[in-house]
């Protein structure tokens, strides 16, 4: 969200029209203004009661894993339980090399990504917490208070390697639509739930939601990348997703109006979605 609207006023708007959870990119480098994305959110949650917060996702290069830990203890605990951590490995390499930070080629963008929730679960449940990683490391670390909430960490993730951690490691996957095949998302999420089995996990208690940009009555042959038209052809849209497996969806409404697309989205799109959801 751009300075100049309010995160504040459409999160408040979000959670009167009923949706479950507020998200945010985190791209802190760019020419666009835009607001930093944990401050952002931490400023929605102080002023919502009812609606998660998400970040969607934390890259993990811009932050020492450790911080984002009690980063996310802190905020759990002041918004009552609200927060979904998402993570990232990163995704601009000229973002990084912007902010002094490096490169990091993709198998350290994924070896960060599992040490960074390596660190932040261990130090969520073991006092002196050591672990020594080819990336980061902690020693004798001691986070406290522990959460007084489970906080579920969710991952944006896409490659092999990356899908294989999600499926070991995450409560959840949230990966973004692209303009890609269905059946690539199916096969992407079963990767995800053949890594959870591998490891003993329960497939079926990760979370997948699917973001996605959406237009209510857009031109669908417009952008490719967004899921536009008439209420009951993204509801259609939407159901092939579910069909494959996915249970949540986040949206970025897109196009001139959107505070009134939110509306239609809650209003026009979600019963829709929800009521053939359940004659099926």
């Amino acid at each position: 969200m751009r300075p100049g609207a309010s995160p504040v006023e459409s999160a408040r708007r979000a959670e009167d029209l009923g949706f479950d959870f507020v998200s945010a990119s985190d791209h802190p480098c760019g020419t666009e203004p835009t607001y930093e994305t944990w401050t952002m959110l931490s400023w929605i949650a102080a002023a919502t009661t009812r609606i998660r917060v998400a970040p969607r996702v934390l890259g993990v290069p811009y932050r020492n894993p450790a911080m984002v830990a009690k980063m996310a203890e802190t905020f759990s605990r002041l918004c009552g339980g609200r927060l979904i951590l998402g993570l990232g490995g990163g995704y601009s390499d000229a973002e990084f090399r912007a902010f002094g930070l490096g490169t990091f080629t993709p198998r350290g963008k994924v070896d960060g990504l599992a040490e960074a929730i390596a660190i932040t679960r261990g130090l969520w449940s073991r006092p002196a917490f050591t672990f020594g990683g080819r990336l980061y490391r902690t020693e004798d670390a001691d986070l406290e208070p522990k959460p007084a909430w489970p906080i579920p960490v969710w991952l944006g993730t896409f490659g092999d390697r990356a899908l294989a951690v999600t499926g070991r490691l995450a409560d959840g996957w949230i990966p973004s639509y692209g303009d890609r095949p269905l059946e690539q998302y199916r096969a992407m999420r079963e990767r995800v739930l053949t890594a959870a089995h591998a490891a003993g996990r329960d497939p079926e208690a990760i979370t997948c939601a699917l973001h996605l940009q959406v237009q209510v009555d857009g031109d669908a042959a417009a952008d490719p990348s967004v899921v536009a038209g008439p209420p009951g052809v993204i509801t259609e849209r939407l159901l092939a997703f579910a069909g494959i497996g996915f249970t949540a969806f986040s949206f970025a409404p897109t196009g001139p109006g959107a505070r009134e697309q939110a509306e239609r989205l809650a209003r026009e799109v979600i019963p829709a979605l929800r009521d053939a959801l359940t004659r099926r």
